[in-house]
């Protein structure tokens, strides 16, 4: 480890202290092994299962916790300098941890950073439309390029077995199509007409290009919970929903729903309010404990939701 890493890691650890509210730190693991920290829960499912016993994986992010604005630890912003490899979405989705992931790359830690390995789309509309839409895996098609790239990378640390990487990875892949095939038969049951989409924060960009959905528009007219409505705003995607003629819109489970039912109110039409898990996958138990479970149940209750 040269001399400016470790300074810098050193940083990293000194800075975290000052982080107000800062969640616990993990638990240690397995120092024998190699270890990958990646930033969010989702990945952090998708990176285990491909990686299976070949090394150590830590999440930072915690069940239910918000991936623009989640915080870490004194002892977790270490671990990210001590990383074989540090695996983060990118794309502006980390906002909250962003200057930790700064340090450990300036550092020399090597990262791969999954939305350069996909297509990104841009937001279509809201504030941030033309910008790089991070909600890629709302599609899982295009969670297998996030595959390849995490095989080709564990594949280069010391002390894993590419052998067996590429098994675990074979495998999963065949789980990703399986369910992209899932994805496609319920959402083809929807009348053309009712594929219309409205959350409270634009989250869907990949699922709709993907299965043929129209996004009408989200009650946060951006691609982060942290932004905040207008007045003009809800008004506007009030005329839009009437418009549209929207049976259901979505409210994320980790996100208070207060601005959805605001719109359901202000349509002045019977529209339900469903939760959907967009952004973080939950506790055991609770309804989306692994990737494949949060995308099997969101696309049940779209199509219930949209066939109402």
């Amino acid at each position: 480890m040269t001399a400016r890493r470790s300074m810098v890691i050193a940083a990293l650890a000194v800075a975290s202290l000052a982080l107000a509210g800062c969640s616990s730190p993990g638990e240690a693991g397995d120092a024998d092994r190699p270890q990958i920290v990646v930033t969010t829960n989702i990945l952090g499912d998708v990176v285990g299962e491909v990686v299976g016993d070949e090394a150590e994986v830590t999440t930072l992010m915690r069940p239910n916790a918000d991936p623009h604005s989640f915080e870490i630890s004194a002892q977790e912003a270490a671990m990210l300098g001590d990383a074989d490899l540090i695996v983060s979405n990118g794309l502006g989705l980390e906002e909250g941890l962003q200057q930790h992931l700064d340090r450990a790359a300036d550092a020399g830690a090597p990262v791969l950073v999954a939305g350069d390995v996909v297509e990104a789309l841009p937001y279509a509309s809201g504030d941030a439309e033309g910008n790089p839409d991070p909600h890629f895996w709302t599609d899982p098609a295009t969670m297998l390029d996030v595959v390849d790239a995490v095989v080709q990378r564990a594949s280069e640390i010391d002390g894993v077995d590419a052998d067996q990487l590429a098994e675990h990875a074979e495998s999963y892949r065949g789980e990703l199509e399986a369910l992209d095939a899932e994805m496609t038969e319920a959402f083809e049951a929807i009348p053309a007409e009712r594929r219309a989409l409205v959350t409270n924060h634009h989250v869907f960009g990949y699922l709709a290009d993907r299965y043929d959905f129209r996004v009408i528009g989200a009650a946060i007219p951006g691609g982060t919970t942290l932004a905040a409505p207008s007045a003009a705003d809800l008004q506007g995607l009030s005329d839009a929903i009437t418009e549209a003629g929207v049976s259901t819109i979505f409210a994320e489970s980790s996100q208070p729903d207060r601005l959805v039912q605001v719109l359901a109110s202000e349509a002045d039409i019977d529209v339900n309010v469903e939760e959907l898990f967009t952004e973080s996958l939950t506790e055991p138990g609770e309804g989306a404990e692994t990737y494949l479970e949060m995308m099997r149940a969101n696309t049940e209750r779209i199509s219930a939701g949209l066939t109402q």
